[in-house]
């Protein structure tokens, strides 16, 4: 008798054994989960505290869609012939995919070469003052011209902790790393929302950046908007590195309870 409740006892143990270490793992705190968890209300001197939008600058190696339109457009349709350019481009995959850009590419000495307007020096100038500066220039060939100008290829890419990492070539200028996130299918539960990291290159240089996403004050960071081909990588967190790591260690322990309560089940019929 004793050895029959010993053994309903120990297959009772045995099966608690394999629900924990089967539900712990999945168990994840709601803590620093959530962004924006310190926004109780907003008022004016947040809204104004805010960082503004500025449009960025054009460098080189930087790809720009130019138009011309003029009164005559066989004349406009020859400035506007650009050559394709190889560019990075993503969304769908993880892989990174070569895409096919038209427009004109800005040389390491900041030039665009148009057809009979000749090289004009961009590099340094936001795309209104690129696009007055062109439609200047041709003035001296053409009749009140009407320039249309913006970049082709305005890539960020976004890795590490995300659900689709890749590049992501973008149509508008004004983008936030909250819109590069959204792209990437938002972070997945084990990346770090506290310490998201911005890799900028200004002119030749690094920059760096720590973003807190959880924090409101990440609306007052210059960082806030990104630039053409900023890197925005998000950290695994301690939950993922420990469950990489003990990944062997619970299939081994599930396996050995399972195994457990099919011994102690089949002793206890006997």
């Amino acid at each position: 008798m004793n050895k029959i409740i010993f053994l309903k006892r120990n297959s009772i143990y045995c099966l608690l054994l394999l629900l924990t270490s089967t539900i712990l793992p999945s168990c994840i705190s709601n803590k620093k989960i959530a962004y924006f968890q310190d926004i109780q209300t907003i008022d004016k001197a947040q809204l104004e505290n805010a960082t503004k939008f500025t449009e960025p600058i054009i460098q080189s190696d930087d790809i720009l869609s130019i138009n011309i339109f003029t009164l005559n457009p066989q004349s406009g349709a020859i400035v506007n012939q650009a050559a394709s350019n190889t560019v990075l481009g993503g969304g769908a995959s993880t892989a990174v995919a070569a895409q096919q850009v038209s427009g004109f590419l800005v040389d390491r000495n900041g030039d665009v070469e148009l057809s009979l307007i000749g090289k004009v020096k961009v590099a340094g100038l936001t795309t209104y003052e690129a696009r007055e500066l062109i439609r200047e220039k041709a003035a001296s060939v053409y009749k009140e011209p009407n320039v249309q100008l913006r970049f082709a290829n305005f890539k960020v890419s976004v890795l590490g902790e995300v659900n689709t990492p890749s590049a992501y070539t973008l149509p508008n200028e004004k983008v936030t790393v909250l819109d590069a996130l959204s792209l990437a299918g938002d972070l997945t539960i084990y990346g770090r929302r506290e310490n998201v990291l911005i890799v900028r290159d200004n002119n030749g240089k690094k920059e760096f950046a720590r973003l807190n996403l959880n924090s409101s004050k990440i609306f007052d960071s210059p960082y806030y908007y990104l630039r053409q081909n900023d890197v925005v990588y998000v950290e695994p967190n301690k939950r993922k590195v420990s469950a990489s790591n003990s990944a062997q260690v619970q299939t081994i322990s599930v396996i050995a309870s399972v195994l457990s309560v099919i011994v102690v089940a089949i002793t206890s019929l006997r």
